[in-house]
């Protein structure tokens, strides 16, 4: 009996000096530190690790790398302010309080009993930051940004304005700071937004950049919430309109001597800038030894455009996919996606799990540990991200709609894809995305009661609100079906 005893010891002493190695990986922390960078009108094949062949991305290619790439996640609506509406308030376009861009700033703006991701956050422990372009939120509204969560805020408020990446002034918090930058007074609109530099000096990006930066050192010690909204490689349309290049940046860098025009060196050099701009994040957050404690997100508020006169079938902008910005098709409104958490996500990873903007609100939530509000549209990918796809929950479909140009409605369902043009009353498309990627083969005759299934969740899905009805005409020049290639 001595011996047993002396024997269990031992074992015991053994295991506390030489511990067993095992194949299990450390639980995440406790409340990781969850930043999310969006680029602005990024198209699905603009960055190497999906595809792109002539615009250089190494930082962005080295995440997914070392992270998790997405191939089925979906912006929350194919233009700006409506999709980071869905993107902050995990509601879908059928429910979302900012349904699409306007002027009309009381419509643009988010209301008092609207909840952002930021708002449960801070509740939560978390400081919460955002640098870059708000849009969803005026000034004087309660829409703004430290009025909707955000402890610190410096960027645009006005979507417009941020088309001018030279502009007089940026927001900082409730305040507007003065940059040296002068505007051509012809160049702005009758409401006062937008325009064309005549002297430039402050590079918005730049500054958006350089307080990302400075709001992570600050915060270093304690769990936060970082916000990124770029606005690069949106084009500045006004300058577009004026002069034939709307593609703003200090200089072309490695595309200089490209036998290219000067809006398509644009277009890659603001993309290349943006990839740097990444690797800034990354490495500072390793130098500050809260890389394994901090879940980097990327992605791109919709898909591309052509508005600064870059020509988006020579870089291939959406890949495989159909259709661009303002469409409803994949190449609208599929967007890259990458996640990074050393430790915790498993690199070199790639993921099809199907998902969308409105998922980050129940992520979020679940990464910090706190309940999700309820009567969201939001499912937590925090399984999928953790390493544990068996465990992750889904989405019963995707749901999208915009009210320009007529209006459309679109269903994600399971394989399936379907459009409605215009929305409401419009004949419904069908693909079957497992062999049509390209949404080239309508098989809507072939399926009608899995149209009139797809009807009735689109007709279950919309909650009329009177700020919202479709504008304008059915766009008659829509992306023709046929082989999948890009189309614009």
């Amino acid at each position: 009996m001595i011996q047993i005893i002396r024997l269990t010891l031992l074992t015991i002493a053994v295991c506390f000096l030489f511990p067993v190695q095992t194949q299990l990986k450390a639980a995440p922390p406790e409340k990781p530190n969850i930043i999310f960078i969006m680029a602005d009108d990024l198209g699905y094949g603009d960055l190497g690790c999906y595809g792109q062949k002539i615009i250089k991305t190494p930082r962005l290619d080295q995440m997914a790398a070392e992270g998790m790439k997405f191939t089925q996640m979906y912006a929350g609506c194919t233009v700006c302010a409506p999709s980071r509406c869905v993107l902050m308030t995990g509601l879908h376009m059928g429910h979302a309080r900012v349904r699409g861009n306007t002027s009309v700033q009381e419509n643009q703006s988010l209301k008092k009993d609207d909840i952002t991701v930021a708002q449960v956050l801070k509740k939560a422990g978390y400081q919460t930051g955002l640098t870059g372009k708000w849009g969803i939120g005026e000034a004087g509204t309660a829409g703004v940004p430290n009025l909707k969560g955000f402890d610190f805020f410096y960027g645009y408020l006005n979507q417009h304005n941020a088309h001018n990446y030279y502009p007089s002034f940026l927001w900082r918090n409730n305040k507007k700071e003065r940059l040296r930058n002068v505007i051509d007074p012809k160049s702005v609109n009758p409401a006062g937004i937008g325009g064309v530099a005549t002297k430039k000096v402050d590079y918005s990006h730049d500054l958006i950049m350089n307080e990302a930066l400075d709001f992570i050192d600050q915060n270093a010690k304690n769990p936060f919430f970082l916000y990124v909204a770029l606005t690069i490689p949106h084009a500045n349309n006004e300058a577009g309109r004026m002069v034939g290049d709307g593609q703003e940046v200090p200089d072309y860098g490695i595309y200089q001597n490209k036998d290219w025009s000067n809006p398509n060196k644009g277009q890659a050099a603001m993309i290349t800038l943006m990839d740097a701009g990444v690797g800034q994040i990354l490495d500072r957050l390793k130098k500050l030894g809260i890389d394994d404690n901090t879940v980097v997100m990327f992605t791109s508020d919709n898909g591309h455009h052509q508005e600064g006169r870059n020509d988006a079938k020579f870089f291939d902008a959406n890949g495989p996919l159909r259709g661009m910005k303002r469409d409803l098709y994949e190449g609208g409104i599929r967007v890259p996606f990458i996640v990074r958490w050393p430790g915790t996500t498993p690199a070199g990873t790639v993921s099809d799990h199907i998902g969308y903007f409105g998922d980050l609100m129940a992520t979020a939530c679940e990464l910090a540990h706190i309940p999700c509000p309820p009567d969201l549209d939001s499912v937590s990918f925090a399984p999928t991200i953790e390493g544990h796809p068996k465990k992750q929950k889904q989405h019963g479909f995707l749901f999208w709609e915009f009210y320009e140009r007529g209006g459309k409605q679109a269903v994600r369902f399971g394989n399936w894809k379907a459009v409605r043009m215009p929305m409401f009353t419009g004949k419904t498309e069908l693909y079957d995305l497992s062999k049509d990627l390209g949404e080239g083969n309508n098989v809507a005759s072939q399926h009608p009661d899995l149209v009139d299934k797809i009807e009735e969740m689109m007709d279950q899905s919309h909650t009329p609100d009177p700020l919202w009805k479709p504008r304008g005409k059915l766009n008659k020049n829509q992306p023709a079906p046929g082989d999948g290639k890009p189309r614009f």
